[in-house]
């Protein structure tokens, strides 16, 4: 267990990231919270929860906030994770972790299963946008541009199918995510999930151009 951190890219996540922390705690890893420009108390409430948390002053993107995360990581293993999860126990994060520590494969990715229908259905039928992963460190930090990319899985996706490494999905069952609309209300929360979806697009128009 000692050989991989869990890091948590969290933008305005105070009233989750505490319990996400403490059930990595329970599982004996050591924890990364990286404040991505929050207005809440969420560095406060992730060192008090026992994370190293390190707080950004200006919005980066999930992508900005992870690469800050992984280079304050000592560790040879990361485990990703997302701050706003439901039903997670410690042995979700083991069961992440195995295949990577056991060299069966080079990351694995969580996918929801009798968690709740919405987050269910959003991430089985786009499992390679999971943001719960578990994989080298060296892995992540060698994707392009992944500073720059707001929203990253994609970028990460790519980078694993172009390098030949290899992947597999994790069944995470009865976990599931605080939809955003619910988190920032429905109109400013159907906002935020309308822009990431326009930079996934954004993505996919670039690498098209790209191999063009």
């Amino acid at each position: 267990m000692h050989k991989a951190t869990v890091l948590i890219p969290a933008f305005n996540e105070e009233a989750t990231v505490g319990r996400v922390i403490s059930v990595a705690r329970m599982a004996g890893f050591p924890v990364v919270v990286v404040d991505d420009g929050s207005s809440d108390q969420t560095a406060k409430v992730a060192a008090e929860a026992g994370a190293r948390a390190i707080r950004l002053e200006k919005n980066q993107g999930k992508g900005g906030a992870l690469k800050v995360g992984l280079e304050a990581v000592l560790t040879p293993l990361v485990i990703l994770l997302d701050a706003d999860l439901v039903g997670l126990k410690p042995e979700h994060l083991r069961s992440l972790l195995e295949p990577v520590a056991s060299g069966q494969t080079d990351m694995a990715i969580g996918v929801f299963k009798a968690g709740g229908f919405m987050t269910d259905f959003g991430n089985r039928t786009t499992p390679q946008l999971s943001g719960q992963r578990a994989c080298k460190r060296d892995l992540l930090l060698s994707v392009p541009n992944l500073a720059s990319e707001r929203w990253p899985e994609p970028a990460i996706t790519a980078h694993l199918k172009s390098t030949g490494a290899r992947w597999q999905y994790v069944e995470l069952r009865q976990v599931s995510q605080v939809m955003k609309e619910k988190k920032r209300g429905f109109w400013r929360g159907l906002k935020q999930r309308m822009g990431m979806y326009w930079n996934l697009l954004r993505f996919r128009l670039r690498r098209h151009r790209s191999a063009g």
